[in-house]
């Protein structure tokens, strides 16, 4: 398993309660694949750069964990087709630390 870290912005309309359990239910992707999430970094309520369909705020999330490629291609595959996750990146951590 590789190590990766995503970045997740959810939308700011989200009350405490549902923007909780989107974040237990996209966590419990990569787990369900046999993936550990190490850290979890939430930054809360943040202006976008740049207007994303007509919204200007956005709930930033950043997540580092290691999983297998299934797990990664589902996380990928289910957060794009989620309405309420605005945008994700993610990156290879094991690549990024130069191994």
């Amino acid at each position: 398993m590789k190590q990766y870290e995503t970045m997740y912005i959810l939308k700011s309309t989200l009350d405490e309660a549902a923007k909780a359990g989107l974040m237990e239910e996209l966590h419990a992707i990569i787990t369900n694949h046999g993936g550990n999430i190490e850290k979890v970094d939430d930054w809360g309520l943040r202006d976008f750069a740049y207007r994303i369909d007509d919204m200007t705020k956005g709930y930033y999330v950043v997540i580092n964990y290691s999983v297998n490629v299934e797990g990664l291609n589902e996380f990928d595959r289910l957060t794009r087709i989620n309405a309420d996750v605005v945008r994700t990146m993610t990156i290879c951590a094991d690549e990024k630390k130069g191994n």
